[in-house]
């Protein structure tokens, strides 16, 4: 997924305005993959929502206390949050694929020895599917599918649930706040004389 074009940014410009654009941008970024995520066979909006919510996380964790308001650390915990769960859900969807593949290798092979196991037959005598080479394999790679499959659905359960609950705390309005705020200047930074 590639980010999108800030605009606006002004090199002359204060670190907490380009900084505050920044933020906006990634935020809707982010927002733009709803309500697609939610659905539950979402794996690539999952996946790029996820590196969405990565690089808001970075710039706030980056600017949040030169910049902006406290919300913005709460806001990069959530997002630390997110990224979490979704790297969850995006290894289930990694490996269910190999473990389909591996799956159908090792059916694919077991097919190839039944027919070997049947020789010039006419017909195929179903005694000779009794201990395929790769039985016990299969019941393993069976389980793994059936776990993944059970682990995804239960993270895109808790996925739902946790951005509702982000949606309900209102995350993106009180960001919006947050990143207009501007903390005041820390009064040990005045300058002094130096010593002669």
């Amino acid at each position: 997924m590639r980010a999108r074009k800030v605009k606006g940014l002004d090199p002359d410009g204060t670190l907490a305005d380009n900084a505050q654009r920044i933020v906006r941008v990634r935020l809707d970024e982010v927002y733009a993959f709803f309500p697609a995520a939610l659905e539950p066979d979402a794996v690539t909006e999952l996946h790029d929502l996820r590196i969405a919510a990565k690089r808001l996380r970075y710039v706030l964790e980056v600017t949040a206390d030169a910049c902006f308001g406290p919300y913005a650390h709460t806001a990069a915990r959530r997002m630390r949050d997110l990224q979490d769960l979704l790297g969850e859900i995006h290894d289930c969807d990694v490996q269910l694929p190999r473990v389909e593949a591996l799956v159908a290798e090792l059916r694919d092979a077991d097919t190839r020895e039944l027919l070997r196991r049947a020789g010039a037959a006419s017909d195929l005598d179903p005694a000779l599917a009794a201990d395929l080479p790769h039985a016990d394999d299969w019941r393993g790679l069976l389980a793994l599918e059936s776990y993944l499959r059970a682990r995804r659905a239960l993270l895109v359960e808790r996925f739902g649930a946790f951005w509702r609950d982000v949606e309900r705390e209102g995350l993106r309005a009180r960001l919006e706040y947050a990143v207009g705020e501007r903390p005041d200047a820390p009064s040990d930074l005045a300058t002094t004389e130096p010593a002669t």
